[in-house]
């Protein structure tokens, strides 16, 4: 699926390159950004099961209340449409909107069109829409969109941001909206902005792909999606240091699509690992001792991670850089939490990702911008 697009010329000669080197451990924070989101999809599970969060000093602690005190102010929430294990649905929505919003934190809703993950790899269809036509796979798309943002604003806490599908390179809903066939891909995204906004009046709309550092990929798909007509407030982008490219492949992919679209970007997913063993049984996706070279799979590199990433997207010209959201750091290794919402018994292979230590403490980087 790689596509060559022609970038335009001079756009990098104004780049500072950006060297993780001079925002060592012991530098000033972040420039600051208007978003320091954190997505906290895990945590109605793991709380059922048992997980216990501390601050630095080993007091207990809510783990919102905790991330919030860090500098959080946007909490990240994915949706499933029928969830095999019972949670990332409508109810654990509406208390996690509640728990922000008593904090001050605004909400961002991240949908999947999905009964389970969806990403560059895999974009299954909910079983009850799997065999629906396309006109009402359409409709299927704006009635969920629709009752889960209006859910929340009837709540009295409604989204700020929503994504219209998560990590969609590729489309959404295959076969029907992949992206060989994007009049039918744009009806869908299409159906869901107008969902959107009708359910929730002055909601952001963001589309979400996973080309951080691939400017190529990130404009011929945004052309594409402008040519179908498809409407949204904000480019929003998966940035990992060890998948996606450089911290400079980054900086030039957001200043040139920002300008170019003329939209607000926004760092919808990053992380970092803090050490590279396994708590549970499970084995880590990441376990290099460098991910990223330079830089070490420690506290103080996982700090270091988030000052520099912060300090690119704050960089981005015209203030066209919204913010950046760490992905999953509550998400610790607790018996029955596990990346596989079909088998209760799959292990985490994130917990080395968390913001959280293995003894359940608030790490440096909880605190990054």
């Amino acid at each position: 699926m790689r596509r060559r697009t022609i970038l335009r010329a001079g756009t990098a000669a104004a780049i500072a390159p950006v060297a993780l080197g001079a925002l060592g451990t012991g530098a000033a924070q972040a420039a600051p950004v208007r978003i320091q989101g954190v997505d906290l999809s895990s945590i109605p599970k793991g709380e059922a099961r048992g997980a216990v969060f501390r601050y630095a000093n080993g007091t207990a602690g809510d783990p919102v209340r905790i991330l919030q005190a860090g500098g959080a102010n946007y909490v990240r929430l994915k949706v499933w449409v029928n969830s095999p294990d019972g949670y990332h649905g409508k109810p654990q929505i509406l208390a996690m909107a509640r728990r922000a919003q008593a904090l001050g934190m605004r909400t961002l809703i991240d949908f999947h069109y999905s009964d389970s993950w969806a990403d560059p790899g895999q974009q299954t269809k909910p079983a009850a829409w799997r065999n629906l036509s396309f006109s009402a796979l359409q409709q299927a798309v704006y009635d969920h969109t629709y009752d889960i943002l209006n859910a929340l604003r009837a709540q009295g806490t409604p989204a700020a941001m929503a994504q219209i599908g998560n990590e969609i390179n590729g489309g959404l809903l295959w076969p029907d909206g992949r992206y060989t066939n994007w009049p039918q891909l744009g009806r869908l995204l299409t159906a869901g902005v107008q969902a959107a906004r009708a359910a929730s009046p002055g909601i952001l709309v963001a589309l979400h792909l996973a080309e951080g550092g691939d400017n190529g990929g990130t404009v011929w798909w945004f052309d594409n999606a402008r040519a179908q007509g498809v409407s949204f407030d904000v480019i929003a982008l998966s940035f990992y240091g060890y998948w996606h490219g450089t911290l400079n492949d980054l900086q030039f992919n957001m200043n040139d699509v920002s300008a170019r679209y003329g939209k607000d970007v926004l760092v919808a997913e990053t992380a970092y690992p803090f050490r590279t063993d396994s708590k549970d049984s499970h084995p880590q996706i990441i376990t290099a001792q460098e991910p990223v070279p330079g830089l070490p799979a420690t506290p103080e590199g996982q700090l270091q991670w988030m000052r520099s990433i912060t300090t690119v997207v704050s960089r981005v010209p015209n203030g066209r850089g919204l913010g950046v959201f760490y992905w999953e750091p509550a998400w610790t290794a607790v018996a029955g939490n596990g990346w596989d919402p079909y088998d209760a018994g799959s292990g985490n292979a994130w917990e080395n990702q968390a913001l959280f230590d293995y003894d359940n403490r608030a790490l440096p980087a909880v605190v990054w911008g």
